[in-house]
């Protein structure tokens, strides 16, 4: 069950009189009218900030587009032997028979 909750907003009267006509027009109150206005609002606010990049992100792909296909490509491998170069091989990860086991490698200093 939705809870409701009042309060006091101030809005421009051009604003409350639109609101007012669209409740009328749609036989609904003026509360559900903005309740459903905020709704929306903040629905297409999630959105956007959703597939925002972030400013250096977003100066990076304004430098990338002014760049050849040829240039692209040529960065493109470029990061690709920098990202192979600083990985680091993939631990696995260590298992163990029995929990004394466990307490065992804990004890001598889990090396």
């Amino acid at each position: 069950m939705t809870t409701y909750a009042k309060i006091a907003v101030s809005l421009p009267r051009d604003d409350l009189a639109a609101a007012d006509r669209l409740a009328r027009a749609q036989d609904r109150s003026r509360s559900w009218i903005v309740a459903e206005a905020i709704r929306k609002y903040v629905a297409e606010q999630e959105r956007e900030s959703a597939h925002e990049l972030g400013s250096s992100r977003a100066e990076q792909v304004k430098r990338d587009i002014q760049l050849t296909a040829t240039e692209r490509i040529r960065e493109a491998d470029e990061l690709s032997v920098l990202s192979v170069a600083s990985s680091r091989p993939i631990e696995q990860p260590r298992t163990f028979r029995t929990y004394d086991a466990f307490s065992e490698w804990r004890r001598r200093g889990r090396t």
